[in-house]
């Protein structure tokens, strides 16, 4: 055993040598865990050096020294080595369970191209690769792609992407096309980034020494620095408020708008806002919410700059300060 791969890449690379008759005498012995574990390691390997191959199969094989390596098993070869070990019905749901994480590493990357250009992509394509490309992005990404399409195929998408469980391999070949354009669009094109949203957001959340971040920001260039604290408006900075600030925008808010901007949002907010309220408000801010049912994010997002807005000019005539960065404290 060599100290450089897990059994289960030397298990895998036993297997390759063995060839599909032997290896499947092999499966036919192991667990259901162990087969997919093992089936994924094999699609994984490349370029296994001969030295390795000596030291997993113990000089047994001879024939492997003159070699320089040891290709990963194709789709093809795991699956007829999986037909043989387990049956055609079986054998295509690993293969469909090893391909599909396969697939979703390389959809991730394209979290970065524009929505719109994603669903220009898709648009002219069969409705059912419609509904298999939209269901292997994420969810929020899928959202705003399908958002794009013609509303008349809305529907029908979603419907579809209801109905899917299996994918066969004819179209994670068309997939795989589809997911190819989407890259060399950006490539081609690049992706939108509004930089200084993103740099904001990540700034509030800095656990370490945000006034260092900032006074370096200035240092390099004050106009952005100007911009970048407008961002850090965010309503997600009201959790480190004191208790005063937080109280003072209870008073000057409805109750039915806080209702709206506590949606979804992030548990040690709402622990902070419902810590300076009465149990009687708290009570009754949670029968509002509860009324409300589910809100459009739009919405949400709209109560929640309100709510901003009236921090921004409560300390701009000086009667609360708010706190834009956990800055560290002493006793």
């Amino acid at each position: 055993m060599t100290t450089n791969n897990s059994w289960l890449e030397q298990a895998a690379i036993l297997l390759l040598c063995l060839g599909e008759e032997a290896a499947a005498t092999v499966m036919q012995k192991l667990s259901r865990e162990e087969v997919v574990h093992l089936s994924e390691n094999m699609a994984r390997l490349s370029g296994v050096k001969t030295s390795q191959a000596r030291k997993v199969i113990n000089n047994f094989f001879d024939e492997f020294r003159e070699q320089s390596g040891i290709n990963g098993a194709s789709r093809a070869m795991l699956q007829s080595i999986l037909n043989k070990a387990l049956g055609s019905e079986i054998a295509s749901s690993v293969i469909n369970g090893i391909y599909g994480d396969e697939i979703r590493s390389r959809m991730a990357r394209l979290q970065w191209v524009d929505p719109r250009q994603l669903a220009a992509l898709i648009a002219e394509e069969h409705l059912q690769l419609q509904a298999v490309f939209l269901a292997f992005l994420t969810p929020e990404l899928s959202a705003s792609v399908l958002s794009y399409l013609n509303e008349s195929v809305q529907n029908e998408v979603l419907y579809r992407i209801t109905r899917l469980s299996d994918v066969n391999r004819d179209v994670v070949d068309e997939l795989d096309r589809l997911i190819d354009r989407g890259l060399s669009v950006l490539s081609e094109h690049g992706s939108k980034v509004r930089g200084i949203k993103q740099a904001a957001d990540i700034v509030n959340r800095i656990q370490g020494n945000q006034q260092s971040v900032l006074e370096q920001l200035r240092l390099r260039d004050e106009t952005v620095l100007e911009a970048l604290q407008d961002e850090m408006y965010d309503f997600f900075i009201l959790s480190r408020q004191s208790e005063e600030v937080r109280s003072r925008l209870l008073a000057e808010v409805q109750m039915d708008e806080w209702a709206v901007a506590l949606k979804g949002t992030e548990p040690s907010l709402r622990k902070a806002i419902f810590a300076v309220m009465p149990k009687r408000q708290v009570q009754q801010l949670e029968n509002i919410t509860a009324r409300l049912g589910p809100v459009p994010i739009s919405r949400i997002e709209q109560v929640r700059r309100d709510i901003m807005a009236v921090a921004r000019e409560l300390e701009e005539d000086g009667e609360i300060q708010l706190q834009l960065f956990a800055e560290k404290t002493a006793e």
